[in-house]
C-alpha cells in the first residue's frame, strides 16, 4: 500500500435524479437548480444532476456531497418535490428532451433507439490520474466495471422487467446496438496513444453516422470532439486529468459513496502494486492487482447486468477485488414483484425511494452531529 503520508488521490461524483412532484410525476427540477453548488440540468426535462467538486478523501467527497443534495432537498421541500435514485422512472412513455444541437445531432444519428438514453439516470465517478500510472488505472476500472452489479438500482423499463441492471442493457446492448464501439466497455489498452487512436476512430464512425443521416458537418464538429462524442464506460479524461468510471447507476447517496471509496482505494493503491493481466479470477493483493483477460471481464460484466449479486461467481469475484459485497443492499434486488407495473404503482415508488432518499440524507446528518 501508499505510505501513510503519501497524498490521497482526489476523487468527485457526479450524480443524476429524476425529479417528482407530491404525486410521483415526474416533473422539471425548476427551482432546484439554483439550490446549491454543482447543481444542474441534465438533457432530458426531469433529471437534475448534483456534483462534487474534486475531494482529497472520502470523509469530505461524503460531507461535500451530502450537504449539495440536502440543500436541494430543502428547497425541493418548499415546492413539493422529491429526488428520486432509480436508475430508470419504472414506467414513462416519452421523456422529452432540452433543447440542444448535440441532444438533437445525437437523435439524428440513433434514431429511436435514443429513447432508451432518455429514461437512464446514473451515477459517474472521478478519480485523479497518478503520473505514469493512468493506463493502469483505466485498466483496473475496467475490470473493476462488474461492481456495477453493487448499485443497480431499476429492473424496468416503461413498466416492463428486462434485467437486473436495466439502465446499462439499456446503454450497452439497446440504445447503441447500431453503434456498439461507442455504449459497451472497451478493451484494455496499451498506452496513451493507443487511447487516443480508439478515440479517433470511434469519433470519425461518429461522424460518418452523422453525414448519413443528414447533419451538416459543422454543426457536428461544433457539438462533439473525440473526447466528447464516445459513451464507452471508463474514459481517460484529458479535461479533467481523471479516469472516469461511468457504468454505476444512480442510487442512496451512502451507497454511492462507498462504492466511490473503494473504487478510490484500488485505484490508489496503483502507486506501489504491480499490475498485471492474466487469466480469469483476478484479484487484489498488497502488492498486486491482478485483471483478468478482457473475455473474462465482459462475463461478470454480462452477469452484473443480467442478475447482479444474485450471480455467485460475480459476487466472489467482487470479493476477490477487493468489494465487501455484502454491505450493499441493491434497489434492484429489492423489487421482487413480477410483470407489468402501471403508471400508477410506478409512482408510488417514485415516491417511496424519494422518501428513502432524504432518510439517507438524514441519517448521515446525525452520524456527522455525532
Amino acid at each position: 500500500m501508499s505510505e501513510p503520508d503519501s497524498p490521497q488521490i482526489r476523487r468527485s461524483i457526479e450524480v443524476e435524479y429524476w425529479v417528482v412532484d407530491d404525486e410521483g410525476r415526474l416533473v422539471e427540477p425548476g427551482p432546484l437548480v439554483a439550490a446549491a453548488p454543482g447543481v444542474e440540468r441534465e438533457f432530458v426535462e426531469p433529471i437534475l444532476e448534483i456534483k462534487t467538486t474534486p475531494c482529497e478523501s472520502t470523509p469530505r467527497l461524503r460531507a461535500e456531497l451530502f450537504e449539495r443534495i440536502e440543500r436541494v432537498l430543502s428547497v425541493a421541500d418548499e415546492h413539493d418535490m422529491g429526488l428520486v435514485p432509480l436508475a430508470t422512472p419504472i414506467h414513462a412513455d416519452e421523456i422529452a428532451d432540452l433543447p440542444s444541437d448535440r441532444t438533437r445531432i445525437q437523435d439524428e444519428i440513433i434514431g429511436s433507439d435514443f429513447e432508451y438514453v432518455r429514461h437512464c439516470a446514473g451515477t459517474h465517478i472521478h478519480v485523479e490520474q497518478i503520473p505514469g500510472r493512468a493506463i493502469d488505472q483505466l485498466n483496473t476500472l475496467v475490470a473493476l466495471d462488474p461492481a456495477l452489479a453493487l448499485v443497480n438500482s431499476a429492473r424496468r423499463f416503461r413498466g416492463q422487467p428486462l434485467a437486473d441492471g436495466v439502465r446499462s442493457k439499456l446503454y450497452r446492448w439497446m440504445a447503441y446496438d447500431g453503434l456498439s464501439h461507442q455504449g459497451r466497455l472497451w478493451r484494455y489498452i496499451e498506452s496513451r496513444a493507443d487511447w487516443e487512436r480508439r478515440l479517433q476512430r470511434r469519433y470519425e464512425e461518429f461522424e460518418r453516422a452523422a453525414l448519413e443521416a443528414g447533419v451538416d458537418r459543422r454543426a457536428f464538429a461544433a457539438s462533439f470532439d473525440p473526447e466528447s462524442a464516445v459513451w464507452t464506460p471508463v474514459q481517460l479524461r484529458a479535461e479533467f486529468g481523471t479516469v472516469e468510471w461511468r457504468s454505476p447507476d444512480t442510487a442512496l447517496p451512502s451507497s454511492v459513496v462507498d462504492l466511490a471509496d473503494t473504487v478510490a482505494r484500488t485505484v490508489e493503491h496503483l502507486r506501489d502494486a504491480e499490475v498485471r493481466i492474466e487469466g480469469e479470477t483476478g484479484r487484489v493483493t498488497d502488492s498486486q492487482v491482478v485483471l483478468p483477460e478482457f473475455n473474462h471481464v465482459l462475463e461478470y460484466v454480462n452477469a452484473a447486468i443480467r442478475d447482479g449479486i444474485a450471480d455467485e461467481s460475480l459476487c466472489a469475484y467482487l470479493e476477490r477485488m477487493g468489494f465487501d459485497v455484502g454491505a450493499y443492499d441493491p434497489i434492484s434486488r429489492q423489487q421482487g414483484d413480477r410483470g407489468m407495473m402501471t403508471e400508477a404503482r410506478a409512482r408510488e415508488r417514485r415516491l417511496a425511494y424519494a422518501e428513502r432518499l432524504e432518510q439517507d440524507v438524514t441519517e448521515a446528518q446525525s452520524m456527522r452531529a455525532d
